[in-house]
């Protein structure tokens, strides 16, 4: 893990979503409207709602504002659109767990 790892910036401009955001977004096929926090990978948990910014929702929603309809690629040409409704500063992460390998 650690021959392969890279310091990361969680630092990103007011208005766009960065590493620790909180971001909602709608999906356009189903209607529906989820919130996540954007994290590194060894704090992902898709369950609790933390995405990492390596996963393809993360790599999509990284650097855009609120308002931008994104392309989520799931593989290839294919993916889905969503909506970005509002991205909140978040910056305590004292309460994340580190994930076990």
């Amino acid at each position: 893990m650690l021959k392969n790892a890279r310091i990361v910036s969680d630092e990103s401009k007011d208005d766009e979503v960065g590493i620790n955001n909180t971001v909602t977004v709608y999906f356009e096929e189903d209607d529906e409207t989820e919130t996540y926090r954007l994290v590194t990978s060894v704090r992902g948990n898709s369950m609790q709602g933390l995405i990492s910014i390596e996963s393809p929702m993360g790599k999509a929603l990284l650097g855009h504002k609120e308002g931008d309809r994104v392309l989520v690629r799931t593989n290839g040409d294919q993916g889905y659109y969503v909506v970005i409704r509002n991205i909140d500063k978040t910056t305590d992460d004292s309460e994340d767990v580190l994930r076990k390998y």
